[in-house]
């Protein structure tokens, strides 16, 4: 199935129903009097969020969605039938923007969340509503209210607790299908993925997810390579596995470019917590690796953990070492809410 992470989609709520301006006509009832019924409510554009779906491959092949409209009245007093509502199924994360691609209209954080975007027009009234003490005998009924139209941009950024960063071929697949079942795409070329990949960890009795995204290089928030467009993948991460390649020519450079492109990306990722690990250590030499180590070292100002997702060398030290990061920032959120939740209410 096609990674789809963006979708731009036209939704227009249901129009309501006209109202009727009839009059009752029986036998024997001279004075029958007005008998229009009211137009019904038309659908509303509703955005549910589902579980079971992991892409927005659904709006690459549809992108205009429509409410149903009501019905109109009838006379006996008969009102119109309510229009159907529209309902638009998005996995957990997905944001939905409006057209300007920067203000928010409502975020997806768990499944079951429901939001109605538009509401469908109201219907409008029969003759039998006109009717007064001086007029017994309305000729006039409402059109039904136009619903609201709008297009809105859906962005759907990953649920993960742990992000991989790095340069292309830095590790970060080898690492991901190490850890867990998922499958990456893994080639000796730059750019081998595309997309951004989910897999389960697992370490000891404890289980996390973690996202890997595409490699970034200098420029990238200019769009240079594959550009920054998938961060936001990694935006609601509590920790960031940054992986730094022990085979290229200085670690310490290398390590520096990604952390200028994490700060010149507007997302709260640069202040993130971070573990450091020099990957592909099987293939350098003891010296080498002494050298590489002291210059990431040095940038990172911090010491590096030192593995190979190859040999499986070090990998359950950089999990045990996510776990506890993710552990603390689990609790501190926990703390926050409770905080809160024991603050007095003042009306």
């Amino acid at each position: 199935m096609k990674f789809l992470d963006q979708a731009k989609v036209y939704v227009k709520a249901g129009d309501g129903g006209n109202g009727c301006a009839s009059f009752r006509r029986e036998k024997f009832i001279e004075f029958g009097g007005p008998d229009g019924g009211d137009g019904g409510r038309g659908g509303d554009v509703v955005i549910l969020c589902v579980d079971g779906l992991n892409t927005l491959i659904d709006y690459r092949y549809q992108q205009h969605f429509k409410a149903g409209r009501g019905g109109n009245g009838m006379g006996k007093q008969r009102h119109g039938a309510g229009g159907k509502d529209i309902v638009l199924k998005v996995p957990v994360g997905t944001q939905v923007f409006d057209d300007d691609q920067e203000t928010l209209l409502a975020d997806f954080t768990e499944v079951g969340q429901r939001v109605v975007l538009l509401t469908g027009g109201n219907g409008g009234f029969g003759n039998i509503r006109f009717t007064t003490s001086t007029n017994r005998a309305p000729r006039r009924s409402n059109p039904g209210e136009v619903g609201g139209e709008r297009w809105i941009w859906l962005r759907l950024k990953l649920i993960a607790d742990a992000g991989l960063v790095g340069l292309p071929n830095a590790g970060k697949s080898t690492f991901l299908a190490a850890v867990s079942a998922a499958r990456p795409k893994i080639a000796d070329y730059p750019f081998t993925t595309l997309h951004p990949n989910l897999g389960v960890a697992h370490v000891g009795e404890r289980e996390f997810v973690i996202a890997d995204i595409p490699g970034l290089i200098e420029g990238a928030h200019e769009g240079v390579g594959i550009g920054d467009r998938f961060l936001g993948h990694i935006e609601r991460c509590r920790v960031l596995l940054h992986l730094v390649d022990g085979t290229t020519e200085h670690a310490g450079k290398t390590y520096k470019a990604v952390r200028n492109e994490l700060a010149l990306y507007d997302g709260g990722l640069a202040d993130k917590p971070e573990v450091v690990a020099l990957s592909k250590a099987d293939a350098l030499d003891p010296d080498t690796l002494k050298e590489q180590v002291a210059r990431l070292k040095r940038a990172a100002k911090r010491t590096p953990l030192v593995l190979s997702s190859h040999s499986h060398a070090g990998v359950t030290e950089a999990l045990r070492a996510l776990v506890a990061v993710i552990d603390s920032a689990k609790e501190a959120e926990a703390e926050a809410e409770h905080l809160a939740a024991a603050e007095p209410w003042h009306p």
